[in-house]
C-alpha cells in the first residue's frame, strides 16, 4: 500500500523535508538570555495586565454568584427560586465566555467553548431543566467563588513585586526627591525614636538598585506562575469537560477512518481500473485478433498468444501487489516478524529489522503498524538518500512501539501539512501517537505509538 507524500526529503514539500541550509519559518535567536529579556517581553506585559483585570472581574463575578446563588437558594421554598437559581447558573456560564475571551486574548491560551445546553423540547421549564442538569453551569460557578480568592492574592503579589522591583530599580533616578521636597536624607529603612537609616549614599543606592534589578527580573517569572495556575482554572473549570472532548475527539477520528477508507476504496478502484483491467482488455483484445489468424497466418497468431501470454504475467503481478497492498497473505500467516522482514527486503537501503514481541494484537492494529512502517520505509527509498536504514518493533505494557531510523538528509517537520501529517491523523484515529525527530542532516527518528489490543 504505496501511499506517495509527496517528493519529501530535501525538496521543502511532500514529506516536509526542507532544503538543506535553508532557515526555517519563525526560527528566531536572540543575543540576551530569557532572564534579561522577560520585563521588556509582550507575553510578560500581557499575563500582567491579566493579572490586573482579574482582581474587578472576579469581584463582579464573586458578588453575582454568591448574591444570586444565596436568593435562589432562601427562595427555594416557593416556585421562584428554581429560575432563580438557573439565571445564576447561567450567568456564571456568561461570565465564562468572557474569561475565556480574556485568557485567549492576554495569555494565548486556546480553550475550546464547552458543550451548548441540550434540551429535548422548547420552553422556559426545559431551559431551566438543561441549565441545572449541566456540568458546564456548576464548574463556571465553581470558578466564580475559586477563582476570587486566589486573584486577589494574585493581583496582591504580581503589583508587589512589580512596583517595588521599578521603584527601587530607578531609584538613583528620582531619590532627590527626598532632600528636595521632604527634608529627609533618602528613602528611609528603618526609623525609631533614636535611630533613623536612609538609603542616602552611593554605596546604598547602588545596592537598592541592584535589589529593585533582582526583583524586575524575577517579576515576569512570579508573575508567569501566577498565571500559570489561572491557565489551569480556565482549562479545568471554563472549558469542555474530558467526556465532551473525547467524545469531540471520537467524532473527528471516525470521520478521519472514514475519508481514509474511502480514499483506499478509490485507490483500489483507480489501480484496478488503470492496471489489471487495462491490461485484461487489451488481452482479450489480442487473443481475439489471434484467434482470427490462427487458420489464415498461424506464425502471427503464435506471436499474439505469446505476447498475451507476457500481458498475463504483468497483470497477475499487478494483482499480486495489489492483494499485498490491501492486506499481505504474509501478515495474516506469520506476523509483524516476516512481514517487516519482507517489507524491508524491498527498501533500496540495507534495512535492519528487529521485532521483539512475545503475542500477536488484534489484526486491526497489526495491520496499521505494518503499513506505517511500510510507507515510512518506501518513503525513505524515495526521498531521504540514505545508506541504512533500522526498524525497531516493541511493546510497552498496552503500547505497541514502533521505530524507524533512517542516516539521510533529515528536516522532517510533521507539522508542515505533509504526508506525515496524514500518516499522523490515521494513527490519532486508533488512539496513537506519532513523533518525528529529524534535525536537519539527520538522522531520521521516526517513532510510532499504538495501543495494544489482544485477540
Amino acid at each position: 500500500m504505496a501511499t506517495d507524500y509527496g517528493q519529501g526529503y530535501g525538496h521543502g514539500h511532500g514529506l516536509g523535508y526542507p532544503e538543506r541550509g535553508l532557515p526555517e519559518h519563525g526560527e528566531r535567536r536572540h543575543r540576551l538570555p530569557a532572564v534579561l529579556r522577560a520585563p521588556f517581553e509582550a507575553r510578560s506585559w500581557r499575563e500582567f495586565g491579566y493579572v490586573l483585570l482579574g482582581l474587578p472581574i472576579s469581584i463582579m463575578l464573586f458578588v453575582y454568584a454568591v448574591t444570586m446563588v444565596s436568593l435562589g437558594a432562601g427562595l427555594l421554598v416557593t416556585f421562584l427560586g428554581v429560575p432563580v437559581l438557573a439565571a445564576a447558573l447561567a450567568g456564571c456560564r456568561g461570565f465564562g465566555v468572557l474569561e475565556r475571551t480574556r485568557a485567549r486574548a492576554l495569555l494565548h491560551l486556546d480553550v475550546g467553548d464547552p458543550e451548548p445546553l441540550r434540551t429535548r423540547r422548547g420552553g422556559f421549564m426545559a431551559w431551566i431543566g438543561a441549565v441545572l442538569k449541566s456540568g458546564t453551569s456548576w464548574r463556571a460557578l465553581l470558578y466564580a467563588v475559586v477563582n476570587f480568592p486566589w486573584a486577589v492574592f494574585s493581583f496582591a503579589v504580581a503589583v508587589s513585586f512589580w512596583t517595588y522591583g521599578w521603584a527601587l530599580l530607578t531609584y538613583p533616578l528620582w531619590f532627590w526627591v527626598f532632600p528636595t521636597w521632604t527634608g529627609q536624607d533618602g528613602l528611609q529603612l528603618f526609623g525609631d525614636e533614636t535611630h533613623n537609616i536612609y538609603l542616602d549614599n552611593p554605596f546604598e543606592i547602588t545596592v537598592t538598585a541592584l535589589v529593585g534589578l533582582v526583583f524586575t527580573l524575577a517579576t515576569p517569572w512570579i508573575v508567569r506562575a501566577l498565571t500559570t495556575v489561572d491557565r489551569v482554572m480556565v482549562h479545568g473549570l471554563l472549558g469542555p469537560s474530558r467526556l465532551a472532548t473525547r467524545v469531540v475527539e471520537l467524532e473527528s477520528d471516525r470521520g478521519t477512518v472514514v475519508d481514509t477508507a474511502a480514499a483506499d476504496l478509490r485507490r483500489i478502484e483507480r489501480d484496478l481500473h488503470d492496471g489489471a483491467q487495462a491490461r485484461l482488455v487489451a488481452l482479450a483484445m489480442d487473443l481475439g485478433l489471434a484467434k482470427e489468424k490462427l487458420t489464415e497466418d498461424p506464425q502471427a497468431a503464435a506471436k499474439m498468444v505469446d505476447e498475451a501470454h507476457g500481458e498475463v504475467k504483468t497483470a497477475l503481478q499487478e494483482l499480486r501487489d495489489l492483494a499485498r497492498g490491501i492486506h499481505p497473505a504474509v501478515l495474516t500467516d506469520r506476523g509483524l516478524d516476516a512481514a517487516l522482514s519482507a517489507v524491508a527486503s524491498r527498501c533500496t537501503v540495507p534495512v535492519e529489522v528487529q521485532v521483539d514481541l512475545e503475542g500477536r494484537p488484534v489484526p486491526a492494529i497489526e495491520g496499521i503498524a505494518y503499513f506505517t512502517v511500510s510507507e515510512l520505509l518506501q518513503n525513505i527509498s524515495k526521498h531521504a538518500r540514505a545508506t541504512w536504514a533500522s526498524v525497531d518493533v516493541w511493546r510497552v505494557e498496552d503500547r505497541l512501539m514502533l521505530q524507524v531510523v533512517d542516516n539521510g538528509v533529515g528536516g522532517a517537520d510533521v507539522s508542515s501539512g505533509s504526508g506525515l501529517a496524514g500518516l499522523a491523523e490515521r494513527l490519532d484515529a486508533v488512539d496513537g501517537i506519532l513523533v518525528v525527530d529529524s534535525p536537519k542532516g539527520g538522522p531520521t527518528r521516526v517513532t510510532a505509538e499504538l495501543p495494544w489490543r489482544t485477540v
